[in-house]
């Protein structure tokens, strides 16, 4: 996941989950257009393998963690932790399972991880088909 939350414009990041087939035909789909010469809209898509990734993602706990880190961009998981008021051992965890998911970037500086979240939103897409060329109108967004 790559973000660039440089200029002023909100970034999104979509949530999905179990839309493998989905996201090839939308890949294949933006490389044609861009083959012919159009414009192809950025967006930033996370799939998901399936709905306990999801619940994962969005537990009360990980999400209180995305906010801290985004509303205050503490420079260590050690910060983070007294942060949120949280053990070191369940904050790292937490960071190293959002950031294996796509949600965070762990970036090191010298013995020290600073996380950093380069969104402002989350978009959650759940599709209620099975069918690959569903669009969004049939999921549930949250």
């Amino acid at each position: 996941m790559t973000v660039n939350t440089t200029n002023n414009e909100s970034q999104t990041l979509h949530l999905r989950v179990a839309a493998a087939e989905r996201t090839r035909n939308e890949l294949l789909g933006a490389i044609r257009a861009m083959e012919r010469g159009e414009e192809v809209e950025s967006r930033h898509v996370l799939d998901l393998p399936d709905e306990a990734a999801l619940a994962r993602v969005v537990s009360e706990t990980n999400l209180a963690l995305v906010r801290a880190i985004a509303r205050n961009a503490p420079e260590s998981t050690h910060a983070t932790a007294a942060l949120v008021d949280h053990d070191y051992k369940d904050v790292h965890r937490n960071l190293t399972e959002l950031a294996d998911l796509g949600v965070i970037e762990l970036n090191e500086e010298g013995r020290s991880k600073r996380p950093v979240v380069r969104f402002d939103e989350l978009v959650i897409e759940v599709p209620m088909t099975d069918d690959p060329d569903t669009d969004t109108t049939d999921a549930l967004t949250v």
